[in-house]
């Protein structure tokens, strides 16, 4: 139950957001499976979350740049994806925690700079940001940095950000299957986590649609 109500929260904020499955759920996952699964069922779960975020604002995707993060991403991903694997229990817990602490100021370093990226510079962040998601947990925060520095706003954030989390999503279940660490236990608990999630993510699009239709300006409205 825990885990269900965690994951229908996370997948609401994420929603809104663009993020909020990473931070949230390891902190119900380890106490309960330990931390070395938690990747990969958060790896398996957010192909649900993400792919409903990408069905439910399809229509802002920037595929230019979706296509710029998935050449420079896969390779990191496809290497910190590997390197977890490698990882015993305690150091998965590790690298787990220390990118959760790192979300804090790293977010606030990122938002503050705000500077506008380039393709290059974008390229060069998205290629960072994949060996970070390919192997901790919570790194989203990166990614959605990059994409408002390179100049999204608004719902084009979020479904950039899951169009380019599937890929590398793709590439991690494929990387940890082929490791052997796709247990039974993390089949069923991501299974049930995105069978939560995905239909908590169109909440978070009549969120987001209410609030941009509160906010808006009755001029703009009426022309």
């Amino acid at each position: 139950m825990l885990v269900i109500i965690v994951t229908a929260l996370s997948a609401v904020l994420g929603g809104i957001a663009g993020y909020g499955t990473g931070p949230l759920m390891p902190l119900v996952l380890v106490p309960l499976v330990g931390a070395a699964p938690v990747v990969p069922i958060i790896a398996i779960s957010s192909m649900f979350t993400n792919g409903a975020r990408l069905s439910a604002f399809r229509e802002v995707l920037n595929i230019r740049l979706a296509i710029v993060a998935f050449v420079a991403a896969l390779p990191t991903c496809l290497l910190g994806a590997y390197l977890y694997t490698l990882l015993s229990g305690r150091g998965a817990a590790i690298v787990i925690g220390t990118m959760l602490i790192a979300t804090v100021p790293l977010r606030r370093i990122l938002k503050g700079r705000g500077h506008h990226l380039g393709e290059k510079g974008f390229a060069a962040g998205a290629a960072g940001w994949g060996l970070l998601v390919g192997g901790t947990s919570g790194s989203g925060v990166v990614l959605i940095s990059l994409l408002l520095a390179a100049g999204l706003e608004g719902s084009a954030v979020i479904a950039t950000d899951s169009a380019i989390s599937m890929v590398t999503g793709v590439v991690k279940i494929a990387v940890f299957a082929l490791a052997g660490v796709l247990t039974p236990t993390v089949i069923v608990i991501a299974l049930l986590m995105g069978l939560v999630g995905f239909p908590c993510t169109f909440i978070a699009k009549r969120i987001v649609h209410g609030c941009r239709f509160m906010f808006t300006p009755r001029s703009s409205m009426a022309s």
